[in-house]
């Protein structure tokens, strides 16, 4: 981008790649007695080894400002040693920061007369993204922060693009909203500090008679900064991004900060495509603008995500966790098999609230008030109101978003699933963090998922064709055995560890002693888990949790030998005795249906070209199924009543020692006068390059419970432990003599196959569609399907890292 004609030379001088660098490493004058070696390499300093000092005492200025419609609003400039080095000095938005203290509600946002500088500046926004943040570290926030910089710079060089193009960033409005002012990071303060959004003293806690809900900044920044504390302007490509980043006064949980997004700030700027991330999800260079252009294609799509992948590290070194294989293989499988099946039917459960997009209009409310974010943000109020099957059912809030979108009355909205979106994030890699994620995630599924087959009558009151409710419902018939067979995922796990470790040992005495030690192992381990979940936190039982996952996963190796062994000794029996291997019950049951099972799998994975998870990540899946099956359900069902994001709001506030008076129609602030705000830069820079630590709080270790909830806990429970107990006891009773012939296990078996091939089914089509897509474009179908073939090729043999059917080409 050219420098403003007004810049002097020694000021152009700055501005280059070596000065950027140096904005992160030049800041002796914050230090007292300490001189820092500068490593231009890097960008960092050796540490000091006495801690940092201001210079001074901070000091306050008063400052008399006219409100605006009655609210207090202010332009502030940004640090000398920023504006330095800013490459566009030509307008405010570059130059000063906004700030508004809001006093309202954020539903009354733009009915009590605030407003936002993209509808000052009359500019229409076509892209809407939020980062919604907690106390997430500096790191993983800049991975975010950084992904959607160069998902910017990816838009405004689409040229020939009829939407993008050179000042495509003026389309796109990034928002972050941090989940109480007590509760971030003082690192992230910092990062956004350093870009220049964020300015410290500035915020009043009360304005008048009323106290600030949020303290609104907007800037437009010109550096972005990656998750190593590197800064990275328009030497790296980087174009400006118009931010705005709200800082909630109290921690009201990540509803509230959406609803501050779409209600608040959603009808100022009215938007074409909200799009949604959480901190530390890093997305694709270019999938921000995939996932975009679905929407552009398709006026019918309401909704659409992009593939969640697994941040493996340098080398995928994470993989060498075996709880990090495991979900990178149920990741990757959901992404071949359940979302391309889910998106050919136009009904995707769940769009990730990690990355995922919404058509902002087919959001709104319809003239009755009713719509789907209405119910959406039901979830934020129910938990006075409304029992434990509601307070469950809005843990997953997102798949309630998606049934609202597709059943809206007298629409036909469809959501999509695109594969050449696709985002990093972190998975937990230990089992305290797994198990109480899977904890919301199965109760908020489980409870979510029946309350749209319940109410699966909304379909008939939408305008679908009749074919598109056809397929609904035949989706919501495969949703429901899903549902049943993970009911029923326990008492299935011991018949099938029963019925083939049984046949096995009838074979030889020291297989028949095998059997009987491990069937009294996963009997006692099965009852531990209950005993375990009912009195015990996954971060204070660490040492027990993972005793019970490691024997799990021994019970689950001796089954899969034993089914090698039955498998093996079936065939040379048939070989002996002459008869096709097929007539042998116990190999057709147990070993073929297996095999077809895990042959989809690498058919799929490799007809999507990506077929990489299945060497690298299978096996741990397979060895620690128990403990997902068993462990996780249990966990789950036995903590129904706690309803919680794993996150405490708080009412108590410390004093911001800022009180705005208003007089009339004038406010009177006191603000940091500009030395102090340049030190405060300064103290900024200082902590991202040292990596200054942040003291921990005292763990809050109290929690109440609700009897009601409780007494509702122990029915369920019981409920799904005796069904589960009376179809193990039944079933394994009835067959206790082995025999040739065991129907129920056949059942299962057979059951699985069929289901994975439905899904299968389901993605062949979606990769049959995409290829078809792909040779409908400006280019001829040779040429396209040979570009098709290409980036296989380029794919499988390590090549190239492009989604399949990728282009270079720049219009759109």
């Amino acid at each position: 981008m050219p420098l403003p004609v007004a810049l002097a030379d020694d000021e152009k001088t700055n501005l280059t790649s070596q000065s950027v660098v140096s904005l992160a490493s030049e800041d002796t004058t914050a230090l007292e007695d300490e001189k820092l070696l500068d490593d231009a390499d890097s960008g960092y300093n050796v540490v000091p080894t006495q801690p940092l000092k201001r210079r001074r005492a901070q000091v306050k200025t008063t400052e008399v400002l006219t409100l605006t419609e009655g609210n207090l609003v202010t332009e502030r400039p940004v640090p000398q040693k920023l504006f330095k080095l800013l490459a566009r000095r030509d307008r405010q938005e570059f130059t000063h920061v906004r700030y508004t203290a809001c006093t309202c509600d954020p539903d009354d946002f733009m009915k009590d007369g605030y407003t936002l500088r993209q509808q000052l500046f009359g500019r229409e926004t076509e892209l809407f993204i939020t980062i919604t943040i907690y106390n997430e570290a500096a790191d993983l926030f800049a991975r975010t922060l950084h992904g959607i910089f160069k998902n910017i710079a990816h838009l405004c060089s689409r040229t020939k693009s009829r939407t993008w193009g050179t000042l495509g960033w003026q389309k796109v409005v990034l928002v972050i909203v941090a989940d109480g002012r007590t509760q971030i990071h003082p690192r992230v303060l910092d990062v956004l500090a350093a870009i220049g959004v964020y300015q410290e003293g500035l915020a009043q806690q009360q304005v008048g008679e009323k106290l600030t809900t949020a303290h609104i900044y907007e800037y437009t920044s010109q550096f972005s900064m990656d998750a190593n504390m590197h800064f990275k302007g328009t030497e790296k490509g980087i174009p400006p991004v118009q931010i705005l980043f709200c800082l909630k006064e109290k921690n009201a949980k990540k509803l509230n900060s959406h609803r501050w997004f779409f209600n608040a700030f959603g009808p100022v700027v009215n938007p074409n495509v909200c799009m949604l991330l959480d901190a530390g999800t890093r997305p694709g260079s270019d999938s921000i603008y995939h996932l975009w252009k679905a929407f552009d294609l398709d006026s019918n799509v309401a909704g659409a995500a992009g593939e969640i992948k697994i941040d493996g590290g340098k080398h995928w070194t994470q993989l060498l966790n075996p709880l990090v294989a495991a979900q990178n293989f149920e990741y990757k499988i959901s992404n071949i098999l359940d979302k391309p099946l889910e998106s050919v039917f136009g009904y995707v459960s769940v769009l990730p609230g990690a990355f995922s997009a919404y058509r902002y209009c087919a959001l709104k409310s319809d003239d009755e008030g009713r719509g789907p974010l209405d119910s959406y943000f039901k979830g934020e109020v129910v938990d006075t109101s409304a029992g434990i099957f509601e307070q469950n059912k809005f843990l997953a809030e997102d798949r309630l978003l998606c049934w609202e979108l597709v059943a809206k009355r007298d629409a036909k909205w469809i959501l999509k699933y695109v594969s050449k979106s696709f985002a990093e994030t972190d998975c937990p890699d230990n089992v305290a963090e797994l198990m109480g994620q899977r904890r919301r995630w199965l109760n908020g599924a489980t409870f979510a998922a029946t309350y749209s087959m319940v109410h699966f009558r909304q379909i008939w009151a939408t305008s679908h064709s009749k074919t598109r409710k056809f397929f609904f419902h035949l989706e919501f018939i495969y949703q429901a055995f899903c549902l049943l067979f993970t009911f029923f995922s326990l008492g299935n796990f011991y018949l099938t560890f029963f019925f083939i470790c049984q046949s096995a040992a009838t074979l030889s005495p020291v297989l028949n002693g095998l059997f009987v030690l491990f069937r009294y192992l996963v009997i006692l381990v099965t009852a531990g888990q209950f005993i375990l979940a009912l009195g015990n936190r996954p971060k204070g039982a660490k040492t027990l949790f993972m005793v019970s996952l490691i024997i799990y996963s021994v019970i689950m190796m001796y089954t899969l030998v034993m089914a090698t062994y039955l498998g093996v000794h079936s065939i040379q029996v048939s070989m002996q005795q002459g008869h096709t291997i097929l007539t042998d019950q116990k190999f057709a049951t147990v070993v073929l249906s297996a095999l077809a099972t895990t042959g989809i799998y690498f058919v799929a994975s490799f007809l999507y070209l990506e077929p990489w998870h299945c060497f690298t990540s299978f096996g741990q899946y397979l060895v620690l199924l128990p403990f997902f099956s068993c462990t996780l359900s249990i966990f789950a069902y036995s903590n129904l009543h706690d309803v919680s994001w794993g996150t405490k709001t708080t009412d108590t506030l410390p004093k911001l020692m800022q009180t705005a008076v208003v007089t009339g129609d004038q406010v009177v602030m006191q603000v940091l006068s500009m030395p102090d705000v340049e030190g405060s830069y300064e103290d900024a820079l200082a902590n991202l390059r040292l990596r200054k630590p942040v003291e921990e709080g005292a763990q809050d270790t109290t929690a109440v419970r609700d009897d009601y909830f409780k007494e509702i806990r122990t029915r369920v429970l019981l409920v799904w432990m005796a069904a589960n107990c009376v179809l193990a006891m039944s079933v394994s009773e009835y067959y206790a003599v082995p025999t040739s012939k065991n129907l129920y296990l056949a059942f299962v078996m057979y059951a699985v196959v069929i289901l994975t091939a439905f899904r299968f089914a389901g993605s062949l089509v979606y990769l049959v569609l995409k290829v078809v897509a792909l040779t409908g474009s400006t280019r001829s179908a040779g040429e396209r399907v040979g570009q098709w073939w290409r980036d296989a090729l380029g794919v499988l043999l390590f090549w190239r890292k492009v989604p399949l059917g990728s282009s270079s080409s720049s219009s759109s």
